[in-house]
């Protein structure tokens, strides 16, 4: 800790000490640098990062799709795949498409998404409630 200092004077104590001088923070006013080997500094900025890499959570967003007719044990299939999805952290995005006149009766597809966001309610929560997009209804689910 040698204070505030020249460039000059500092490249000078570097030199002497036969170590580089690494700007830390330039931001700060003044600049805060450091007198080390520089390789080995930037080996160990290298190998925090890379922990960082490996810790963190990469978020992947599954699909579910449904029918508005579908059938209860089809129906459980799919919740129970929903729950797994959500238990190993995923994000679900739940599709349910109408075919033909069905989208003249979305409240049987409603019904079967209020469904699911009731049965999953324990374990998720909904990112973006229902919606009607063309043909086809979306809902998120994320783990809570």
């Amino acid at each position: 800790m040698k204070g505030v200092v020249t460039v000059a004077e500092a490249l000078v104590m570097a030199d002497a000490a036969g170590l580089d001088l690494v700007e830390i923070s330039p931001n700060s006013t003044p600049p805060v640098c450091k007198i080390l080997n520089y390789g080995k500094y930037r080996y160990e900025v290298q190998k925090k990062a890379k922990e960082a890499r490996k810790k963190q959570k990469v978020v992947v967003t599954k699909e579910i799709k449904l029918r508005p007719t579908i059938d209860t044990n089809d129906y459980n299939v799919k919740l129970r795949n929903v729950r797994r999805f959500i238990g190993e952290g995923d994000k679900v995005r739940v599709v349910l498409k109408y075919r033909g006149r069905e989208i003249a009766h979305q409240e049987f597809g409603m019904k079967v998404l209020s469904q699911m966001e009731q049965d999953t309610a324990d374990i998720a929560k909904v990112e973006l409630a229902p919606r009607l997009e063309g043909k086809q209804v979306l809902m998120i689910l994320v783990p809570k």
